[in-house]
């Protein structure tokens, strides 16, 4: 018997025909390489994770109900069924530890992106246009590092420019009120208090740094014909900086292809 068809035989119908489980597979390893590749966090796969989730719940449920099967006494004086209960549940294990590997690592990758820069995630979830943040209105000589960090949004929200998940978003809001506490206890409380918060702008410098879009990425042309952009200076025009045909590996800047690879013109290597 074939691996495939040991793996086809435990699929469950609504989410798991081989078909769609193979491209799942692929669009989640092609993820998980742009997601470790790419500077800034990409916007989250809602749909393929909640995919990927159930077919991990249902192979587990299967390897147990399988490991169960093979430890009964009874079913032991068949030699030949009990080596292949053996052996589905073995191919099973690894394919189940082979995804789970891909999605710790993908999680792994996208928590450093948010621990490194929370406030600027923080504030792009929060609001669709971050430049639009108002701070608290809190009496200034009051003011506590934790009173830069804006609230999360009700469950309801959406916001079609956030990249966060609801779980990250949660994770990254209490993350970010723990370390701001931290900070005004060690030492912020000693500070003058126009000086206290986090996302102070003075004097036109940011303390809000985000990730470095121009760094170079390696990507792969999927379509006939992609044009790789790059941002003009002081509002000007996108400048065309080259033109990638099908099959091309080229090194180039993420702020250039970034749009491409939304529309599924390149993939990351």
């Amino acid at each position: 018997m074939d691996i495939d068809d040991i793996l086809a035989s435990v699929d469950h119908a609504d989410v798991s025909s081989p078909e769609s489980t193979a491209l799942d597979h692929q669009l989640l390893t092609r993820f998980w390489v742009a997601e470790r590749s790419v500077p800034e966090l990409l916007p989250w796969p809602r749909r393929l994770m909640d995919r990927m989730m159930e077919r991990v719940r249902q192979q587990i449920e299967t390897i147990e109900d399988l490991a169960a099967a093979s430890s009964d006494p009874s079913s032991s004086t068949n030699a030949p069924s009990t080596t292949n209960q053996t052996l589905t549940l073995s191919i099973l294990q690894t394919d189940l530890s082979r995804t789970q590997y891909l999605l710790r690592s993908l999680l792994r990758s996208r928590l450093a992106k948010l621990t490194k820069h929370s406030m600027h995630y923080l504030i792009l979830h929060s609001s669709s246009n971050p430049s639009q943040h108002q701070p608290p209105s809190t009496d200034p000589k009051m003011q506590q590092p934790e009173d830069s960090i804006p609230p999360l949004p009700a469950p309801s929200y959406t916001n079609p420019d956030t990249p966060l998940s609801d779980s990250e978003a949660e994770f990254l809001h209490a993350h970010q009120l723990l370390l701001a506490r931290h900070f005004g206890s060690s030492f912020l409380s000693s500070f003058p208090p126009q000086l206290r918060r986090l996302d102070d702008n003075a004097g036109g410098t940011s303390m809000i740094q985000g990730p470095d879009k121009r760094e170079v990425v390696f990507v792969r042309c999927l379509a006939e014909e992609v044009v790789v952009l790059a941002p003009g200076e002081g509002g000007e025009e996108d400048v065309v900086g080259g033109t990638m045909r099908m099959g091309d590996v080229w090194v180039v800047r993420w702020e250039g292809i970034r749009r491409a690879w939304e529309r599924g013109d390149v993939e990351v290597l």
